[in-house]
Formats: C-alpha cells, sequence, structure tokens
C-alpha cells in the first residue's frame, strides 16, 4: 500500500509542480472549510486539517490568508461538494470529488471526461466500496519502531506504519488524522512530508502499456477541469 501510494504522489507533485492547479484548489477547499465555521483554525478542526495538508503542497502564505479572508469578509459564493465515481479500461476505477459553484457546468464536463477517454460514469456507491478513507502522514527522523512507540503513548490507534525511502508513512482513519500530527509534533516532529486524506484501493491493479497510456489521458483531462478536487483510482502506474 505504501509504495503505490508515493508513487501515485510523486506522478501527482511532478504534475503540479509548474502550475497554479494545486494552489487555485486550496484556495477553494480552504474558503469552504473557513465558511463552516470560525475562519481560525485553533477553533475550527476542519480548517486546520486543510492547512495542515497545504503545507506539504508548498501553498503560498498569501493564498491562503486570501481564501481566509474572503470567508470572514461574509462572501455569498457558494460551493457544493460532489462524488463522481467510474470505469476506465480494464476493471479499472475511479473516483473524482468536486468542489463547484454551478453544478450544471461540472456533471457534464466529468462525464464528457470519462466517454471521450474509453471510460464510463458509475452511479454513487458502484466504486467507492472498492476505496478505504484513510488519513496518510508522512515524515522522516523516525524509524517505523519509534513512530510506533510515540503513537502509542499518545493511545493514538493506526491502520499501519511502514518505512521507504527513508521516511516514515503512518495509515489511519480519517478522524485520527489531527491526533497522529499532533503526537508527532510533541515528540518534536516539525515537518510532514505527507499529510493527506485520500481514498486508497483495497486492490490496485495494472494496466498492458497502450491501456495504460488511455488511463493516464482519462486521468489528466479529469485532474485539469476546473472544479475537480481530487482524482483518486486503483491503478498502479508502471515506469
Amino acid at each position: 500500500m505504501g509504495r503505490k501510494w508515493n508513487n501515485i504522489k510523486e506522478k501527482k507533485a511532478s504534475k503540479d509542480a509548474n502550475t497554479s492547479r494545486i494552489y487555485a484548489r486550496f484556495g477553494r477547499e480552504i474558503y469552504v472549510a473557513a465558511r463552516r465555521g470560525e475562519p481560525d483554525p485553533e477553533s475550527n478542526r476542519g480548517l486546520k486539517v486543510v492547512l495542515e495538508r497545504a503545507k506539504t503542497y508548498n501553498v503560498p502564505k498569501a493564498i491562503i490568508d486570501r481564501a481566509i479572508e474572503k470567508a470572514k469578509g461574509g462572501s455569498d459564493e457558494n460551493y457544493d461538494e460532489l462524488r463522481y465515481e467510474g470505469f476506465g479500461p480494464n476493471g479499472s476505477m475511479v473516483i473524482v470529488d468536486a468542489l463547484t459553484n454551478n453544478v450544471n457546468r461540472t456533471a457534464p464536463e466529468v462525464r464528457a471526461a470519462f466517454t471521450k477517454n474509453g471510460g464510463s460514469m458509475g452511479v454513487s456507491g458502484s466504486v467507492a466500496y472498492m476505496f478505504d478513507a484513510t488519513a496518510v502522514i508522512g515524515l522522516t527522523g523516525k524509524t517505523a519502531d519509534e513512530a510506533l512507540e510515540i503513537l502509542m503513548e499518545a493511545d493514538v490507534d493506526v491502520r499501519d506504519i511502514v518505512e521507504e525511502d527513508e521516511a516514515v508513512i503512518v495509515y489511519a482513519d480519517p478522524e485520527q488524522f489531527h491526533a497522529v500530527q499532533e503526537a508527532f509534533k510533541k515528540a518534536g516532529v516539525t515537518e510532514f512530508s505527507v499529510a493527506e486524506l485520500t481514498m486508497l484501493p483495497q486492490n490496485y491493479i495494472t494496466l498492458p502499456e497502450d491501456v495504460q497510456a488511455q488511463f493516464e489521458k482519462l486521468i489528466d483531462v479529469l485532474e485539469d477541469l476546473e472544479d475537480v478536487q481530487q482524482v483518486y483510482h486503483n491503478v498502479e502506474f508502471e515506469e
């Protein structure tokens, strides 16, 4: 599980490295989280989680501050959270999460992305049951045994802890995201290489080279849609 998550993150990071798209997405997500409660991360747990995730993507402070100030200013801009599920070639499965201020725009765009790239939309629940909502926390400077000891002392339960590429990756229930980070912070960890809430597939598949190219195009088209925040799938990309 860990290795596949790392590969996907690296691919996404390289894809977004030279664009402002990821900043715009975090701007929307921060704004929505700030509007749900107080625009203060110390009293708004949802906002704090988003800000912790934003740190690992190096989202500029100016973008964060602007989104929070917009929420404080009482903007009447509203976003709907939507989830679409679908199928790609050869048994591949895809989940698309969106934040949109125009549902009538988003649904047709997502459907077109699937149908024009060898996929098809599914009904709600047709794919998500094969994925697990998961908090993924990555850090360096600790071994897996040391990380486990820290979490045990803090009475924090997790699903798995693995070591890869000199980093420790912790998998936990989404509700434990904050507790895991706080336990490590109290133990002296100041930065996290990964801090993400994601949907991890219960099983991965690989695709033939030509089919993988088609599938990657489908994912690229979905990720390029303005309203799409996250795209999850069950394909392990082969280099």
